[in-house]
């Protein structure tokens, strides 16, 4: 299960994140997305390998307290292929 954590604080680690899944259960990878400078965007991504456990997670982390900043944890929606990004839907134009 791969799980959104959004309004994260300057300060916060990957290590922190980690820490803070792992009492839920085994954590997979952690992205803590950042800009060209290194300069945190606010928001990462968790993964987590079993479905329940990401679950419970989510759950019991949402809407929480991580260094004075309320947690926005929500299932993250599968990343988008090049071709779906590429081909955009765009309004049909009337004919003339």
């Amino acid at each position: 299960m791969n799980i959104y954590v959004g309004n994260l604080d300057n300060d916060v680690t990957e290590e922190t994140l980690r820490s803070l899944f792992a009492r839920f259960g085994e954590v997979g990878k952690v992205n803590l997305m950042t800009d060209r400078r290194g300069i945190s965007k606010g928001f990462a991504f968790v993964e987590m390998p079993s479905q329940a456990e990401g679950s419970t997670a989510m759950e019991n982390l949402n809407r929480t307290l991580l260094l004075d900043r309320t947690l926005d944890i929500s299932e993250s929606a599968p990343p988008m292929s090049k071709g779906a990004r590429k081909a955009k839907i765009r309004p049909s134009r009337p004919k003339r």
